[in-house]
């Protein structure tokens, strides 16, 4: 099963990114890059997932 979540980013002083799922409270994740933040967010998901189940 394919979900979709809308992850909000900001950039930080330091250059990095910071994401927050909007679905899912409680679930941040950050990166030095995009490509970084987007792969720790998919991994912030499924823990996200897990520990509501």
């Amino acid at each position: 099963m394919t979900r979709t979540f809308h992850v909000l980013i900001e950039q930080d002083e330091d250059g990095g990114y910071v994401g927050k799922v909007v679905e899912l409270q409680g679930c941040l994740s950050q990166g030095d890059s995009l490509d970084e933040l987007m792969a720790n967010m998919k991994e912030a998901i499924e823990l996200c997932l897990e520990v509501s189940s």
